[in-house]
């Protein structure tokens, strides 16, 4: 289900927030990766991350990137490494409550929503997808119910209902994605 968490890459707040990588480094590690090279991005980034351990812009592409890979450990690694040098920074808490979903851990990615949310009340994304987690969270509880209750009434239609719903958000959103 949660298809429509997404992961933001460089969201300009956290570019204003934090020591920014030269403009000129971070449009090169961007660049490799949108140019799906995302192994020679994840080599520059990495060179330049030693030099600079306290760049919060590119440890975070480092972390967009290694999602990108698949490498969704490394990548929750990362984000958890970020917000702990960097707790009042949302974007990795939006971030990693995307892997968590993925994972199927809603309860771990409502809390990291809920932490983005207090640091960045109009945050549109960590909303929307708080409320995928919510809707994630319904569908697996009416599921349940309805497992150890087959005959209890209007539950099927509850959870036909959140499924319904859910499935034709995100096939809007895949419809409208570029």
């Amino acid at each position: 289900m949660l298809r429509r968490l997404r992961i933001r890459a460089i969201p300009v707040v956290l570019a204003a927030a934090c020591v920014a990588a030269t403009a000129d480094e971070l449009d090169d590690v961007a660049k490799l990766r949108r140019d799906n090279q995302p192994a020679a991005a994840l080599e520059r980034a990495d060179r330049y991350i030693a030099e600079h351990p306290r760049d919060a812009q590119m440890r975070f592409m480092r972390a967009v990137i290694l999602a990108d890979m698949g490498r969704t450990e490394d990548a929750t690694q990362a984000l958890e490494r970020l917000t702990e040098d960097f707790p009042d920074l949302p974007e990795p808490y939006n971030n990693l409550a995307v892997l968590y979903a993925a994972r199927g851990d809603y309860g771990q990615a409502r809390h990291a929503l809920d932490q983005a949310l207090r640091l960045r009340p109009d945050y549109a994304t960590a909303h929307e997808n708080l409320g995928d987690v919510y809707a994630a969270l319904a569908a697996s509880a009416y599921a349940t119910a309805l497992r150890l209750d087959r005959d209890r009434p209007g539950l099927a239609r509850k959870l036909a209902a959140v499924r319904s719903a859910f499935a034709a958000s995100a096939a809007a959103s895949s419809a409208s994605a570029p």
